[in-house]
């Protein structure tokens, strides 16, 4: 059998369809999932911005593990625990189990401007993320990784580092979480 993909509609459909197998078919114990993720863009290595609370100190979103599924995207989960783990239990829900799976987060890593923040808020990525520089912390200066949260059922989000955007979070892809797509992305030197 074989099958046309004619159009860039069909090609993303194909890729939502692979998303959602993997989300549901690779168990974290089957291996892949890191916190502290290498991710390499344009022949650099890159770490997600966030604590340095992943191995060896490297740095990443804090409750987050990911596994790289293609070229420039990734598939997430987000727990509900802090910077260095057990000294933040319940740092993103308080009526959530401390270290429970509150999110699958899909992430493609793409350029920002007005048109992409409607076309990504459109699909559910309301939030994009900086990625650093391994060598030396640097920010990535043309692209972001958008982020899309699909939340495995009820619960309060806190907010974790920004309490002024917790909200109370329903099963499916939560439209609020931390929506910062329409800010252009102007990144300057650290």
């Amino acid at each position: 059998m074989t099958i046309k993909l004619s159009s860039k509609k069909h090609l993303l459909a194909l890729a939502a369809v692979v998303a959602i197998l993997v989300m549901t078919v690779v168990p974290v114990s089957a291996g892949g999932y890191v916190h502290g993720i290498v991710i390499p863009v344009g022949g650099v290595d890159y770490y997600m911005d966030g604590a340095p609370d992943g191995p060896d100190g490297a740095i990443d979103i804090p409750g987050h593990e990911w596994m790289l599924t293609g070229p420039n995207q990734l598939q997430g989960r987000h727990y509900n625990t802090g910077p260095f783990f057990d000294e933040n239990p319940q740092w993103w829900s308080s009526d959530a189990e401390d270290g429970e799976l509150l999110y699958i987060v899909h992430a493609i890593i793409d350029t920002w401007s007005p048109e992409k923040a409607n076309w990504y808020a459109a699909h559910g990525y309301m939030h994009y993320h900086e990625l650093v520089s391994v060598a030396d912390g640097t920010l990535l200066p043309d692209k972001v990784v958008w982020l899309k949260h699909i939340a495995r059922t009820s619960f309060t989000l806190d907010g974790g580092p920004h309490p002024e955007l917790g909200h109370d979070v329903v099963a499916g892809v939560d439209y609020e979480f931390m929506a910062n797509g329409s800010m252009p992305y102007e990144p300057t030197s650290e």
